[in-house]
């Protein structure tokens, strides 16, 4: 089964896109690029803020649902915070 991930994008104007996708790179160069989503178009990202991975669409769709109610600074509070986390784990394994 595919994995599927929840990504957040931080664009030019400041705004937080969220989408999932399977393939986080090939969608952000998409959105980069001006192919990917109409939103993007006109608000171009300007970074990846994170991406959170799933089992499964249905619970990527469920998170990116819960996702778009929270607000810019949420986002960004929750982007921070999973940073902090994989830092943690990533320094414990040393």
């Amino acid at each position: 089964m595919k994995r599927w991930y929840l990504y957040l994008l931080e664009c030019a104007d400041g705004s937080i896109y969220t989408g999932i996708t399977v393939d986080v790179a090939r969608r952000y160069a998409a959105h980069v690029s001006g192919r990917g989503a109409r939103y993007t178009r006109s608000h171009p990202p300007k970074r990846l803020l994170a991406s959170f991975e799933y089992a499964d669409r249905s619970a990527a769709s469920k998170a990116e649902y819960a996702a778009k109610q929270l607000s810019a600074s949420a986002k960004r509070a929750w982007a921070k915070r999973a940073a902090r986390q994989l830092t943690k784990r990533s320094s414990n394994k040393r």
